[in-house]
Order: structure tokens, then C-alpha cells, then sequence
């Protein structure tokens, strides 16, 4: 279901993208620069106009500079298609495929259950439990197929609070619901933070130092600072909802324990697939982690974060379930529940960012930040951060505006 006002957005946006370019490419705008940055200017404010009012799907938008660039003289063909084979997209890729087979064999859902329920039955036990699970996961799979995977499993515990009528305290069920709810949301985004592979825009930003700046970030290297940061922002978040916003009062929650119980009872013995995917998975993050010490071990440059990436991706089509049944951990059927689409968006913006590289749009920007020498490093930091927030929270609104609440029932 799609509300008046969303349709609205996307009938708009769509007249709005192509008019800009259009503006920029006839009034010749920013043509000081570089001959071909009108061209360039004209199509970043097309694909961001239809990225945030989705007027046209996201990796449709990003096969525009595929367009573009060659039919304007921007970029050649061939240098156009560089970047939606850049090695981020296949890091991406191999994640995707690693992340597919646990949740194919209910493998996260497993790993999630246990850690819950050593969590105990107190309220913000309850909460604790369910944040760990969820940041560690996010670190691992997309921050929204875990949210998704522990929204029925924290409505469950919901509404087996709202049942129990030896707690009288409406206010403290309404905040056991909130704190909940809220802390899985912060935390499937918090934990995708502590990885490369926890989120989309971390790759793209590995991808973006790699090809403008010529560093290399490692899978060790960004856990090592990433890791820290998101334990402090995890804590913090807990800290801050159940002691703070929301305060938990609730001892103990009878039943819970029996909600989590009866889940992993339904998933039964751990299966030979799920062992098999906890290998390959344990054995691909160990080559992630203990890179650098194996390449100066060996003397030589042979692992890097994307082929360890697609080996773990493809040894999941390699290793066999059932060997008798020539039966494997996935098959190429599996792969339609890959997010494509993300794949050719990180493409996208690589191939934009190139194109602001060559016209010198991204010197031109660098040149006028320093020439002002006024603005220090915090200020200018405080204003890229408040503008991909409010970038952000206007895309999410968008978003919103296209579909439902479904939890809502849950929180009022």
C-alpha cells in the first residue's frame, strides 16, 4: 500500500531530475571548472533527485552515467564501466553470498536464539540479550534482514508481557515495548559499523579511499577501529534507552524464557548444512582478521578482503549438504534473494565519483574548502555529519511514506 503523498513525491521527482540536468547543461553551470562539469553537476543532481524521492528504482538511477558520461564525452565506455566491477562491489558480493547461506539454514536465527537466552529474564536482561544478538549479526548480514529476523521474536515477548497480569504498571509494559523495539533498530545499524561488510556505505567508502587516494583499507584495519567504536555507541545506546528514555523497572518477565526455549526447539539439533556454513563462515572471517600476518608469513600479497570475500562466497556453492544427493550449501537458485540492486548502486556512485574526478569537481571542492582557511576541522566535520543526517531522514521519510507501520500496534 502506497500513501497520496508518496506517489505525489515520485510524480514530482521524476519531472524535477531531468530538468535540472537540463538547467545545468544549457546555462552551461560550472563550466569554469571544466569543459564537461555542467554535465557532470547536471547528472548528480538528477540521480540524487531520483534517489531521494525514488521516482525510478535505485540501481535503474545508477545505470545513468552509463549513459551520460559516454554520450557527453565525459567518460569513455570503457572507463564508465570500470567501477561497477570495482573490487568493492565484489567484496559486497561475496558478503552477500556468505550472509545467504546463514540465513538459508537458519543459522543466524540459531546464533541469535542462544545468545538471548543467556541473556536471563529480567527486563533489561532481556533488552541486553536481544541488542548483543542484533549488533553482532548486523556486523555479519544486512542491517535489515536483522532487524527483520528479531522484530517477530521481540513481538512475541511483547506481547506475552501485555498477557501477563501479575504486572499492573501500563507505563512499564509501554516502555519495556519501546526500549525494545528501539534498541534493535539502533543496534542493527550501530553493529553494521563494525565491519566492512556490516553495511552498504562502508564498502563504498573502502572503495572510494582505495581508488581516489590510493590506500588500502583491510578488513583487520577497519575492525580495528570499528569494532571499539560501535561497542561504546552500543553501550551507550543501552545505557541511554533503558536508563534514561525509557527506565526499565521489570524484574522478571514469566514466560520469556519459554518463548526462546520453544524457538529453538522448533529449529531442532543443529543440521549438517548449519555446521557447514559455521565453518566456511568461521574459516572466511579467521583469513578476514589474520590477513596481513598469513601475506607476510607467505611473503606475498596473495589474500586481500575481496578474494577471501568470494572464496567463502563460493565455497558455499562447493561444499556439499549432502554429498549423496549431490546437494550443496547453496545453488544458483538461492541467489534471487541477492540484493542486485545494491550491487549496481555501489557501481553507480563509483562511476559519479569518477566523473566529478576527471571534470575536477572534487579538486574544485577540496580548493575551495582550503582556500578558507577559516573553517577548522571540527566545524567542517559538524556540517558534513548534520548533512548526511538530514539527507538521510529525508530519504527514510520517503521511505515511510511508501509503506505502513506494522510494529506500530505493538509501541502504543
Amino acid at each position: 500500500m502506497e500513501f497520496a503523498p508518496a506517489i505525489q513525491i515520485r510524480k514530482i521527482g521524476f519531472f524535477v531530475g531531468p530538468i535540472l540536468f537540463l538547467s545545468f547543461f544549457i546555462l552551461n553551470i560550472g563550466h569554469t571548472i571544466h569543459t564537461q562539469a555542467p554535465v557532470t553537476f547536471g547528472l548528480l543532481t538528477w540521480m540524487i533527485t531520483w534517489w531521494i524521492t525514488e521516482s525510478a528504482p535505485m540501481a535503474v538511477v545508477a545505470l545513468l552515467p552509463l549513459i551520460i558520461f559516454p554520450g557527453f564525452g565525459v567518460l569513455t565506455m570503457e572507463k564508465a564501466v570500470v567501477p561497477y566491477a570495482n573490487t568493492s562491489v565484489f567484496l559486497f558480493m561475496g558478503g552477500f553470498l556468505i550472509a545467504l547461506a546463514l540465513e538459508k539454514h537458519n543459522l543466524h536465527q540459531r546464533i541469535a536464539l542462544q545468545l538471548i537466552k543467556l541473556s536471563g529474564t529480567s527486563g533489561r536482561g532481556i533488552i541486553a540479550g536481544f541488542s548483543l544478538a542484533t549488533g553482532l549479526l548486523s556486523m555479519w548480514i544486512s542491517n535489515t534482514a536483522t532487524a527483520m529476523m528479531m522484530l517477530p521474536i521481540a513481538i512475541s515477548v511483547i506481547q506475552l508481557l501485555q498477557q501477563n497480569d501479575t504486572i499492573n504498571d501500563e507505563k512499564d509494559k509501554r516502555n519495556f515495548a519501546l526500549a525494545l523495539m528501539l534498541t534493535i533498530g539502533y543496534m542493527a545499524s550501530i553493529g553494521g559499523m563494525a565491519t566492512i561488510i556490516g553495511t552498504p556505505p562502508n564498502t563504498a567508502f573502502v572503495g572510494y579511499v582505495k581508488d581516489f587516494y590510493q590506500h588500502d583499507i583491510t578488513f583487520g584495519k577497519w575492525i580495528l577501529i570499528g569494532l571499539p567504536v560501535a561497542l561504546l555507541l552500543g553501550m551507550t545506546c543501552y545505557c541511554l534507552i533503558v536508563f534514561v528514555l525509557f527506565p526499565i523497572k521489570l524484574k522478571k518477565i514469566e514466560g520469556s524464557e519459554n518463548i526462546i526455549l520453544q524457538k529453538l526447539n522448533l529449529l531442532g539439533k543443529p543440521k549438517t548444512g548449519e555446521k557447514l556454513v559455521m565453518v566456511v563462515f568461521s574459516l572466511t572471517a579467521l583469513a578476514w582478521i589474520l590477513q596481513l600476518p598469513i601475506n607476510t608469513l607467505i611473503g606475498s600479497e596473495m589474500l586481500n578482503d575481496t578474494n577471501i570475500a568470494i572464496a567463502g562466497g563460493v565455497a558455499m556453492f562447493l561444499v556439499p549438504e549432502r554429498w549423496s544427493e549431490y546437494k550443496f550449501l547453496l545453488h544458483w537458485e538461492d541467489t534471487k534473494k541477492l540484493p542486485w540492486g545494491i550491487l549496481l548502486l555501489f557501481g553507480g556512485g563509483i562511476c559519479l565519483a569518477k566523473g566529478m574526478g576527471e571534470t575536477g569537481i572534487i579538486q574544485f571542492i577540496g580548493d575551495s574548502i582550503a582556500k578558507t582557511g577559516s573553517v577548522s576541522l571540527i566545524v567542517l566535520l559538524l556540517i558534513i555529519v548534520t548533512a548526511s543526517v538530514m539527507l538521510t531522514e529525508i530519504m527514510s521519510l520517503c521511505k515511510t511514506l511508501h509503506k505502513p507501520s506494522y510494529v506500530k500496534n505493538y509501541l502504543l
